[in-house]
């Protein structure tokens, strides 16, 4: 199958006030747990660049019979000293398409009674 790309964009802040955060260490892996990239946010709480990932091509969404989904899942995760880390699963990337994924971290300040506890996010498959 033909692969395409697409692209991958989080934006980091602190729960309740927005603030962007930087130095989110943002992991993205494949489904199997390999690493695609590794990135730090910057000030404004966003990479650099997007990251690219490999997608299939746009066509393949347009055969019901091929069985090939017209997106790539990954899963993403997110970490930072003194915050909650978040777990993001099987995020769609689209062909062509920047996805911006949102990563609201709670500190742990606000949630004493959970020091190691990750917040796991399932996005569920699209009815396309």
């Amino acid at each position: 199958a033909l692969s395409a790309i697409g692209y991958i964009q989080v934006h980091a802040f602190t729960g309740k006030a927005r603030i962007p955060l930087q130095g989110v260490a943002v992991t993205i892996t494949d489904l199997s747990g390999s690493a695609i990239a590794m990135r730090l946010t910057n000030r404004s709480g966003t990479l650099d660049a997007p990251v690219e990932i490999s997608v299939p091509d746009v066509s393949a969404g347009q055969t019901p019979d091929t069985g090939i989904l017209p997106f790539a899942d990954v899963n993403l995760y997110a970490r930072l000293e003194n915050f909650e880390a978040i777990e993001i699963e099987n995020l769609q990337v689209f062909p062509g398409t920047l996805t911006i994924q949102d990563l609201s971290m709670i500190p742990l300040s606000e949630l004493p009674d959970s020091w190691n506890k990750v917040e796991i996010f399932n996005t569920p498959p699209q009815n396309l």
